[in-house]
This record gives structure tokens, C-alpha cells and sequence, in this order.
């Protein structure tokens, strides 16, 4: 066992040597060194859907408003106030910051309606939803801006606007040049960049695939010295590289000897134990905006039935996911909605068993079913009122249950939803339902739920969730089940499709607050999917070289730090 353990060390400090002595080149002695788990797997905007690749992406393409990350409000980042609304002309009016190019060419209003005429021309897959609905864009001068929509639309602020901004300079000639190919979207998406010009804090340097990535401090950032949202901003350093480690146990062994400040990766639970008793290593610990749950198939028998549902519901005790499965890492859900979502989260739902014992769960579920017409060769209360091992229960009407399968990735994917597969089976089999958990990989599973629709119950998960709550009219709206859409679980609800439908064009706030809460009580209700649990997010830092990193939901990693993280000597530390 000892030489066991002796030759995984070993292997790892040989993996952290490789990993070093592949990137010397960017050992710079001022730089912000930040560890990756994975290598980005495109520079190119319009193609990047994985988090590496946004890592870096996101400080170079800036977008208009971000989020405030104390209150998550929007904050005006490249406009420089918050757009006029029109309700005669649909129309938003905004005014642009005065900002330049990491080139040092002005950025206006025309390289604004520039992006959005690329997104509508090529209908690039990761925006074009958001701009399906604008009409024309106008650019009465460099500095403003105004979007002329087709219908109102309540998600154009935190949608439309949180859209990056390219240089129509830059794209110009690789635009011309797609559209005279015979397949334009994929000559676009696939053209390989090189130089980025942006408008955010750094700019790319050099890329060296395999190893790291050099970024240096954009000298037109329009952010520096400037105060947002109550921040003075810089960057206060010159140099950021990023190391590309090929696992978390080199990543974290790099951390841990001071060859990276940070690792840009949910650290596990297994490694807290020895971070938190090294001294100069911190862990920060945020919420994720995001919903692991268990869905069913409405389509079919059993999961047709809303109490059946519900008595599952009771059943699952959310406190030993998080407490054993998640070892204290993450919270409890009771809407699809995270309750860190302030704005759009609704307080008065039904917390279905929760804080119950593991007998009052058994007997509330067999009360709901026993009055639903549900029946047992052996029940799992007797006649006195005790538990007892449950046998065959039967459909109302006195058919037996059909064994059912619960879809989870698999452990080596997820180890949090495979386990809790596992739990929930169990529980399930304690009423005397024909429970058995299944794991199979990911893409076979998506293609099984979303795809085929052939499941019978199955355990997902959404681990970045827009703040904006329209994703909830997306995921259970009845227009949407059909093969490879998003409403899996076959919801169909004519008081949920109407309030969904209302909440897109309702542009009152206020109104439109109500029509949500209105949407997460009747999922709530009728439990097309049971939501679960959400992990937090661990990051851990040095504290030795540079200080000021800026907690938020989804974690650390985010603009404010990079623009706000100084070195210790520049903080009086």
C-alpha cells in the first residue's frame, strides 16, 4: 500500500515537472499564475462554449453590462448607463463609454451593430437566440446605440446586452470571406484566431498549445482607473499566464510549491483537508448559480401520475446528499430556481419531507399513495402503524408497478449523480417500488431523455444557469417536447404555457416577477422534475504573492478579480 501511494506521488511530481519544464518560457516573476485543468479548446468567440476557452476569452471581448457581483444587478460596462426604453417605438437607447481597442483604435457604436449583424447573418448558435427578436440597430453617432425590437422582450437586457463585442475592423474580411463559402457558419466558427483585439483588461500574447497561455495587460483597458459599481479598477499587474495541467492532483501539487496562485477548477472535497493546513494556500467557497435534479417522464406510466411524484419527493432526503454525497459542499433545492437568484427566486413553495425522519418520510409517501388508490401485497406500514419490509406495490386499478429505471451518468463522469442514483433507488425500494439505478455515459443518456424520449426517470443537471429565469419557460413549456428539445420530462400545463408565454414579452419588472413565481409554484406543484441539490464552488489561492480576489456566485474567477487582484507588496500586505 505504501509503495502504492509512493509511486502516485512520484508520478505526479514527474507530471508537474513535465508540466513546468514544457512552459519555462512563461515563468515571468511578476505574473498572476493561474492553473487550468484543461486545455481551451478555441480562441475564436463565436465557437467557444467550454469554460477553458471562455477563461481567456472572457478578458479580451467585453460585452455591455455585467453583473454587479454583491447585489447581481447590471452594471453598465462598456455603455456607460443603464439603456432608455421606448414602449411606442420598442426601442432601447444606449450610450457607449469612451473606449479604445486593444489596438488603439476608438470603439463605437458601429462595431456594435456590427456584432449584432454577424450573430443574425450566420446565426451563431451560442447568441442568435438572443437576437432573433431585434428588428434593426441604429447608430445615430459613435457613442449611441439604438435597438429596434420586433415584440417586446424581457430578457433583451440581460440577454441581448451581455453579448460580447467584436471589432468590426478585425471581422470585416473574415465575414466576407465566410459568406463566399458554401457552408459560411462553419467557416466562421472555425476560422483559427491568432490575434485578438478586444476591449477587456489583457490581451493574447502567446498561445503555446499543450502548455500555456500568456496574456498581457490591454494599455487601453477603458476599466483602468475608472470606479464601477462602487470598484476602482486596473489591472494591477502586468502579466497573467496560464498552465495547462492535464489533472487536478499536478494542478494542485503546482499550488501547493507556489508555481501557480491559483487553480481555476472546482477543487474536490478530498483535497480540502490538506489545503486548508497548508498556510499560504486560501479557499474561497461560492454558490453556483445552477440545478441538479431528477426528472421523469410524464409520457408514460408510472411518472404520469402527479402523486406518485410526490410521494417520490418526500422520500428523497436532500440532507445526506449534501451532508454525505457532496460532504457538506453544496445546498439544498426546492425550486428550479437557485435561491441565490434573489431577484427571481420564489420563497413559497412546498419543501416536500424536509427536516423529516427517515419513518416520517416512508409514512407521509404511504399515506399520499394509499389515499391515491395505491396498493401492497405487503404495505410498508402495518395496521399499528410500524414500519415493515414493503413487497409489490400495485397501480391503482391493482396492476403491479413495472420495474423502472433511473438514468445517471456514470461515476467517473459524476460521482455525485451516480450516488445519489444509488440512494434514491433504495429509498425508493423502502415503499416497495421496483426501483433500479442505471448509469450510462453521457452522450448515450442525452440521447436517450432528449433525444428518444425513452426513460423512465433519470438524474441531470444544469451547472451554469443565466441569472435571467427564462431558461424556466425553455425547460417546461409544452412547445418544446418534441425530439431534442428542452422540455424532457413531457410537461404539459395550459396555466404554466400561459404565464411562460406572458413572462416573455412582460416588460414590468414587477409584473413580470409575479409571472415567474407564478411559473416555479406550479413545477413545484406538479414535479416534473424534483430538484435536488446544487455543489458549491472551491477555489483555492495562494495568499503570499497577490490578495484582492472578489467573491461571487459561480465563484472567483470572474472579472472583478481580474481587474481588482493586486500583489502584495502593492496592498500593504
Amino acid at each position: 500500500m505504501r509503495f502504492g501511494k509512493w509511486c502516485c506521488g512520484l508520478a505526479a511530481l514527474m507530471l508537474l515537472a513535465i508540466a513546468l519544464s514544457a512552459c519555462h518560457e512563461r515563468r515571468l516573476p511578476h505574473a498572476l499564475q493561474i492553473g487550468l485543468a484543461e486545455e481551451p479548446r478555441t480562441l475564436n468567440i463565436w465557437l467557444a462554449s467550454d469554460a477553458n476557452s471562455r477563461k481567456v476569452l472572457s478578458l479580451i471581448y467585453q460585452p455591455l453590462y455585467v453583473y454587479d457581483p454583491d447585489t447581481l444587478d447590471l452594471v453598465p460596462w462598456l455603455a456607460d448607463a443603464m439603456p432608455v426604453y421606448d414602449a411606442q417605438t420598442l426601442s432601447y437607447t444606449l450610450s457607449l463609454r469612451e473606449a479604445r481597442w486593444s489596438d488603439g483604435t476608438p470603439f463605437t457604436s458601429r462595431d456594435v451593430a456590427f456584432t449584432g449583424s454577424l450573430i443574425q447573418a450566420f446565426k451563431v448558435p451560442r447568441f442568435a437566440s438572443n437576437w432573433s427578436f431585434v428588428a434593426r440597430i441604429e447608430t445615430p453617432d459613435p457613442r449611441t446605440v439604438t435597438f429596434y425590437l420586433k415584440q417586446p422582450m424581457a430578457a433583451f437586457l440581460s440577454g441581448t446586452l451581455a453579448t460580447p463585442i467584436v471589432q468590426e475592423k478585425e471581422w470585416t474580411d473574415i465575414v466576407r470571406k465566410a459568406k463566399a463559402t458554401e457552408k459560411p457558419l462553419a467557416t466562421l466558427i472555425n476560422q483559427r484566431m491568432n490575434h485578438l483585439v478586444g476591449t477587456g483588461p489583457f490581451t493574447l500574447q502567446q498561445w503555446r498549445q499543450g502548455a500555456f497561455l500568456h496574456l498581457k495587460r490591454n494599455p487601453h483597458f477603458f476599466g483602468t482607473g475608472q470606479t464601477i459599481a462602487g470598484r476602482t479598477l486596473g489591472p494591477f499587474f502586468d502579466d497573467l499566464v496560464y498552465t495547462v495541467f492535464g489533472t487536478s492532483d499536478v494542478a494542485i501539487l503546482a499550488l501547493k510549491k507556489g508555481d501557480i496562485d491559483m487553480f481555476w477548477w472546482p477543487i474536490q472535497p478530498g483535497y480540502m483537508a490538506d489545503l486548508r493546513r497548508q498556510e499560504q494556500i486560501q479557499l474561497f467557497i461560492n454558490e453556483k448559480s445552477a440545478l441538479y435534479f431528477m426528472g421523469f417522464n410524464l409520457r408514460r406510466p408510472p411518472f404520469d401520475d402527479d402523486d406518485l411524484r410526490r410521494a417520490i419527493a418526500y422520500l428523497i432526503d436532500k440532507d445526506f446528499i449534501v451532508s454525505r454525497i457532496l460532504q457538506g459542499q453544496g445546498t439544498k433545492m426546492f425550486s428550479v430556481v437557485p435561491a441565490e437568484n434573489r431577484l427571481w427566486y420564489c420563497t413559497d413553495l412546498p419543501h416536500y419531507g424536509d427536516g423529516l425522519s427517515r419513518e416520517s418520510r416512508i409514512k407521509s409517501a404511504y399515506r399520499i399513495l394509499s389515499e391515491a388508490g395505491y396498493t401492497w401485497d405487503v404495505p410498508p406500514v402495518d395496521s399499528g402503524g410500524n414500519l415493515q419490509t414493503a413487497s409489490q406495490i400495485r397501480i391503482p386499478g391493482g396492476q403491479a408497478m413495472a420495474r423502472f429505471t433511473i438514468l445517471t451518468p456514470p461515476a467517473d463522469y459524476d460521482p455525485h449523480r451516480a450516488t445519489s442514483g444509488l440512494m434514491i433507488q433504495e429509498w425508493l425500494r423502502e415503499l416497495g417500488m421496483p426501483a433500479y439505478a442505471r448509469p450510462m455515459s453521457f452522450s448515450s443518456m442525452l440521447q436517450q431523455v432528449k433525444g428518444n424520449h425513452d426513460f423512465d426517470a433519470f438524474i441531470l443537471g444544469y451547472g451554469r444557469l443565466r441569472l435571467d429565469p427564462d431558461y424556466v419557460r425553455n425547460l417546461f413549456h409544452s412547445k418544446n417536447d418534441t425530439s431534442g428539445g428542452w422540455n424532457m420530462s413531457g410537461y404539459s400545463d395550459s396555466d404554466f404555457d400561459a404565464a411562460a408565454d406572458r413572462s416573455v414579452f412582460e416588460m414590468d419588472p414587477v409584473k413580470r416577477k409575479a409571472l415567474v413565481m407564478e411559473m416555479q409554484k406550479l413545477i413545484a406543484r406538479d414535479l416534473p422534475y424534483i430538484p435536488l441539490y446544487k455543489p458549491s464552488v472551491v477555489e483555492a489561492v495562494r495568499t503570499d504573492r497577490f490578495v484582492g480576489w472578489v467573491d461571487m456566485l459561480e465563484g472567483i474567477g470572474n472579472i472583478w478579480s481580474m481587474c481588482l487582484v493586486k500583489p502584495v507588496t502593492d496592498n500593504g500586505a
